[in-house]
Order: structure tokens, then C-alpha cells, then sequence
């Protein structure tokens, strides 16, 4: 940042942070997409009642990948096999647990051609959300500055040095953004 503004520094700042959690929020939603193969992270927003609280799974059991496309669960108290395999029907995560007795296993199926590519089509439907709530970042940080241009806070030149300075924070949160679905894209589309 090349000007010494307090305001702008906390535009810049706002906008960082803004970015960052919308970058963050759409790399948590992509680890949450099955490609195929087993992932424990699947089961994140999966939560039981653990006596009277509502609990993520791996607080309650072991979750461990075996043979790459089965995920098993290994609760620490027996009395919950039922109260996780129920939760995760009612979640509905696509997969249907076997529960044993000792533990509950997810067996991941393959994937097919035409499911693949509905899940590369869902995450660049989200990419192009969260690249469009950094263009409405940008648009509110532009409007602050043009704000303060307007109330003479800001010369002409300081004005265009920090618009640069912003377009920059946001050329770089949608090559982040770009980056995450091309990498979710090929790991949906390896078989």
C-alpha cells in the first residue's frame, strides 16, 4: 500500500479479509463434494446428539479411509452406532451406512461419466458465486474510495494508486478462486 490513508487502510483491510473468507468458504464447501473416493471431511457438518448436544462425528469416534473408497466409523460408546447411522440418513450425504454392530462402514460407489460432470458443472456454479461476492467486495471498496475523492480525502493520483492497490487484492482472490476449481475439477474427473 503506497498511501499513508487511515481510511484506506482499513478499505484495504475490510476488502482482504472479505475476499479471504469468501475464498475460505468455498474451499470448506468443495471438501464437502464426493469424488469418488472416500474423504472423512464428508461427514463435517454431520452432527449427532451426544448426550443433549449436538456433536461432530470424529468428537464422537475414529473415522478412518480403508481400501480408499470406504470410510469407517468407530464410535468410542456402542450406544451411538444408531444414533449415527440415523443421523447420517437424515443428512443424506448420497451414501447409505452398514452398520455392523462394532462399527459403521460408507462405502463410497464409483463415480459415473454423467455424475462427474454434474459435479464439475455444481462447482463452477459455486466458483462463479464466490467470484461474483469478490466483484461486489470490489464494487463497495471502489465506492469508498470514490467516496472519499469526492470529500477531497483523496487527490486524483492517490485515488487511482488505491484502486490499483484494490484491484490487485481482487485479481488475486479470483486466481485463488480459479485455482480451487480447476484442482476440485481434476480430482472429480480421475477415475
Amino acid at each position: 500500500m503506497a498511501i499513508e490513508n487511515e481510511q484506506f487502510e482499513m478499505i484495504m483491510m475490510e476488502t482482504i479479509d472479505k475476499t479471504e473468507k469468501t475464498v475460505s468458504v468455498l474451499n470448506s464447501e468443495y471438501v464437502t463434494i464426493r469424488a469418488g473416493r472416500a474423504n472423512p471431511h464428508i461427514l463435517d457438518k454431520v452432527l449427532v446428539d451426544y448426550y443433549g448436544t449436538p456433536t461432530p462425528i470424529n468428537q464422537v469416534g475414529n473415522i478412518s479411509v480403508t481400501e480408499g473408497r470406504c470410510l469407517v466409523i468407530a464410535p468410542w460408546d456402542a450406544s451411538m452406532l444408531k444414533v449415527i447411522e440415523k443421523q447420517i440418513m437424515v443428512e443424506n450425504i448420497g451414501i447409505t451406512p452398514a452398520n455392523d454392530g462394532k462399527v459403521i462402514r460408507l462405502v463410497f460407489p464409483v463415480l459415473t461419466e454423467e455424475r462427474r460432470k454434474e459435479l464439475v458443472k455444481q462447482i463452477k456454479k459455486m466458483a462463479e458465486d464466490s467470484k461474483v461476492a469478490v466483484r461486489n467486495v470490489r464494487r463497495d471498496a471502489m465506492d469508498s474510495l470514490k467516496k472519499m475523492k469526492n470529500n477531497k480525502e483523496l487527490s486524483e493520483d492517490e485515488h487511482a494508486i488505491c484502486e490499483k492497490d484494490v484491484d490487485k487484492v481482487i485479481s488475486e482472490a479470483i486466481e485463488k478462486i480459479e485455482k480451487l476449481v480447476a484442482d476440485k475439477e481434476k480430482d472429480i474427473l480421475s477415475v
